[in-house]
């Protein structure tokens, strides 16, 4: 198997693009941007520090990023499994990454910049749902921001029904079981989890 180790064997095979093609990529988010942020009910957050590196999803309502301006978002966190792991690695170094999406939507966009963490208890109770108050809010300052084109969605037929698979459900009772070497607990650890996936805020 041939590494690839060089920029100019990553060229070889990958050509550089046109100069005009990096006008897309902006210091800022622009109006789309905006637009396309207050109708997305989702997002990949991006991170690393000290638990090397995290992808951690946030959801809620469309819209549920606040865009204070065209540099600064505040992303709410809600109710989780409280490993905290993408919050401590932005304690301990505030790079991070966001893929935005919007179902039906092949175009995600694509935004890096730094994070502060934020217990502010107006802006929290401003990023209420379900009746809650945000746990904390994850405050980004953009350093960079694009949309993605649709050729990965439209590959994998991401909005298109009549090619998906039928749904499956992961027993994370039988995750615990086996890393706890306990069979008997992966009744008790579905119902668990069951339980605590019913209550969203």
């Amino acid at each position: 198997m041939g590494r690839i180790s060089t920029i100019e064997q990553l060229r070889e095979i990958v050509p550089e693009p046109s100069p005009t093609a990096f006008a897309k990529i902006r210091d800022r988010l622009c109006d789309q941007g905006r637009e396309f942020l207050a109708r997305s009910p989702f997002l990949v957050l991006g991170t690393v520090g000290d638990w090397g590196l995290e992808l951690s999803p946030k959801g809620d309502h469309p819209g549920f990023v606040e865009v204070v301006d065209d540099r600064t978002l505040l992303v709410p966190e809600r109710k989780g499994n409280q490993f905290a792991l993408s919050l401590a690695n932005i304690l301990a170094d505030p790079r991070v990454a966001i893929l935005a999406i919007r179902p039906a939507t092949s175009e995600v966009l694509r935004i890096s910049g730094r994070a502060t963490l934020i217990d502010d208890a107006d802006v929290c109770a401003r990023l209420s749902a379900g009746g809650r108050p945000a746990k904390l809010v994850i405050r980004v300052e953009i350093d960079r921001a694009a949309f993605h084109c649709v050729r990965s969605a439209a590959r994998a037929g991401l909005w298109q029904p009549d090619t998906w698979d039928e749904p499956t459900r992961v027993s994370f009772g039988r995750i615990y079981a086996e890393a706890l070497a306990r069979p008997e607990v992966e009744e008790l650890f579905d119902d668990l989890t069951e339980q605590s996936n019913a209550t969203l805020y």
